[in-house]
């Protein structure tokens, strides 16, 4: 049986590796990589990075491109499901070319495979075509909102109070629905449209040197978050970022 490990990374810093991680690199026999373009390089690299200081050799890294996905497409579900369908081919290939009966292969997960990651559903739908059998385990790794929470000193949680999850193009659809709200890429800055009693605890690079933070009430801090999200995009041609957003009591508001 061939058998898979998907490898959570953490969000940037290579000390974000735990030592599941790094024993998971050094028992894998190929590495497969999907290459996004010049754009995040760095992305590549850091795996790169991390398969040289903990893989053991002999060992085989594998790149394919990464499909394109229809960003204008009206109908966002059906273009993500396309490009999903269009990876799992790439997936597929990896696994019934490059990995032998018997063999170990590896998965680099930016974060936690199992938080905000497409890989698991991936993969799920190769099993489900039946060419190709294989066996996999999934270690995880520092997510970004992990990271995130941290680098602000603050926690995830309040006492009784649940956390909603989603992404920035459903808070611009449906608001503010819950008071303390973890909101994954936001290409449209939909915090700015929620009511003046909320505060966020935003960063983007998390992990890197390139890190940014910035936190305050959003009234406030809005504007300040636009401009680094934009000339940090227009710089790197990339920009990963997360935010919590947590009502504040009337009790506590300035």
């Amino acid at each position: 049986m061939k058998r898979l490990l998907i490898i959570g990374i953490g969000a940037g810093d290579p000390d974000h590796l735990t030592l599941q991680g790094a024993k998971a690199i050094a028992a894998a026999d190929v590495f497969f990589i999907v290459d996004k373009g010049e754009a995040k390089e760095e992305l590549v690299r850091l795996r790169q990075d991390l398969i040289e200081g903990h893989g053991r050799r002999p060992y085989r890294i594998v790149e394919a491109r990464d499909p394109e996905r229809d960003r204008t497409a009206p109908a966002y579900a059906a273009a993500v499901d396309d490009w999903r369908s269009r990876r799992a081919q790439v997936y597929e290939a990896f696994i019934r070319d490059e990995l032998e009966d018997g063999q170990t292969g590896a998965f680099l997960v930016w974060g936690d495979p199992g938080v905000y990651d497409s890989t698991l559903a991936i993969l799920e739908e190769v099993l489900e075509r039946g060419h190709v059998a294989f066996d996999h385990e999934v270690i995880p790794g520092i997510s970004s909102v992990s990271a995130l929470t941290a680098r602000h000193r603050t926690s995830l949680t309040r006492v009784a109070r649940p956390v909603h999850i989603t992404t920035g193009r459903r808070l611009a659809q449906e608001g503010a629905t819950a008071d303390d709200i973890v909101v994954m890429l936001d290409a449209h800055c939909a915090f700015a449209g929620v009511s003046d009693d909320f505060h966020i605890y935003w960063g983007a690079y998390l992990g890197t040197p390139d890190e940014l933070l910035v936190a305050g009430p959003v009234a406030e801090v809005a504007g300040r978050i636009r401009e680094l999200r934009a000339e940090a995009r227009a710089r790197k041609g990339w920009i990963m970022d997360t935010y919590l957003l947590r009502r504040v009591p009337p009790a506590d508001r300035r």
